[in-house]
């Protein structure tokens, strides 16, 4: 449809065009509707539409016990459940004075890492695939299949794993379980090498991605950005560093930042990400192969739950950080719960990224913000 008249250099009178991008989840990476303005193949503005996934996460909680809402919090973000879960269990517990065993803290610290990399994976080749290329997404697949498997071993579930619960987890890491997932963490490494060779020096990825999208640290900060796209813009900050949660402050790793701002050095951060993921659960490996103790406080009973206040927890999860606030009246169901989760101000931030940008160049730019529609319509 024709939008707004505008005038060209020479005074001339000339149309914009108007059109939707979306509702396709392959393509938007969920149900977004991005209302576009052209001129010929330039954007002149870009309106993101939220709200079709109708959801009501939040509102879900207050007809639910603290242990109904507990299976759902998996699908906050569908692809970080692991994050979910322990935002609203460290919530719980933070206004239940729960607390979590020294070995579940380690175990919801390797599974988070491990999820991590998944998440990663998966943005990987997803976003290759946005670019027209298809091969990456069976080398990203690859290793990410063996991961699900890992997890599907332990919680019987490839997604919404429901394996936290309040003061720990609900079984131990087997030292079955234990071996494979270090076997996975020995040839991981060189997977990540394998990736960089086709990827990092690529001409063709180097044009899509170099100088695309440049989210400056002012606009980040101005915008609420967390996460990778934020660290892709200069600034150093990670909630595992800067406010260490479970055991973050006993492990070491470094945080991984870039200062282009563009979308390709939001790929260099992710990539960076994941190694120093396999570096903390190797870590955590061996801690849970080398000590004991119990994976969960047995003194917890989930049915008698019914603390009172007002309590938040945040991960610093793969979209960037979420946040979980339980407002609790002394029943057995919430008062009220509030997510904050990171792909919400991705989203947010498109009309600055792509406006004055080729029309080519929107899904460029989209997807190097790995934005989930599950997070945004909460």
């Amino acid at each position: 449809m024709l939008a707004a008249k505008t005038k060209d250099w020479f005074g001339m009178t000339k149309e914009l065009l108007k059109i939707n991008i979306g509702l396709q989840h392959p393509s938007t990476h969920g149900v977004l509707r991005l209302i576009t303005e052209l001129d010929g193949e330039t954007v002149k503005s870009v309106e993101p539409v939220i709200g079709y996934l109708h959801r009501g996460m939040e509102k879900l909680a207050e007809s639910r016990t603290y242990l109904q809402y507990l299976p759902m919090v998996d699908r906050v973000d569908y692809l970080s459940g692991f994050f979910c879960q322990e935002a609203f269990c460290s919530a719980v517990e933070k206004l239940s004075d729960i607390e979590v065993p020294e070995r579940a803290k380690y175990i919801r610290c390797l599974l988070m890492e491990l999820n991590r990399i998944t998440s990663h994976l998966l943005w990987l080749g997803t976003y290759l695939m946005d670019l027209g290329a298809s091969s990456p997404i069976f080398y990203a697949f690859r290793e990410r299949e063996m991961i699900l498997r890992i997890f599907e071993n332990l919680t019987g579930q490839r997604m919404m794993y429901n394996f936290h619960v309040f003061g720990g987890v609900k079984r131990d890491l087997s030292a079955e379980i234990l071996d494979e997932i270090e076997k996975f963490l020995e040839i991981f490494p060189e997977k990540i090498k394998e990736y960089e060779s086709i990827l990092t020096d690529n001409p063709i990825f180097l044009s899509r991605t170099k100088g695309l999208g440049i989210l400056t640290k002012n606009v980040a900060l101005n915008y609420s950005i967390t996460g990778a796209n934020l660290r892709a813009s200069g600034l150093n900050t990670d909630f595992r560093k800067q406010k260490p949660y479970l055991v973050y402050d006993k492990l070491d790793f470094e945080v991984s930042t870039e200062t282009a701002g563009d979308c390709y050095a939001r790929y260099l951060v992710r990539i960076a990400e994941m190694k120093q993921s396999q570096r903390i659960a190797a870590q955590c490996v061996d801690y849970l192969k080398n000590n004991s103790g119990e994976f969960k406080n047995s003194s917890v009973n989930p049915l008698a739950i019914k603390p009172q206040g007002e309590a938040s927890s945040f991960v610093e999860a793969p979209r960037g950080l979420m946040i979980c606030t339980v407002t609790a009246d002394g029943s057995e169901k919430p008062y009220r719960v509030k997510w904050r989760t990171g792909s919400f101000y991705s989203v947010q931030i498109l009309p600055e990224l792509l406006k004055d940008r080729n029309f080519a160049d929107i899904m460029a730019i989209f997807g190097s913000l790995d934005v989930i529609l599950s997070e945004v319509d909460r």
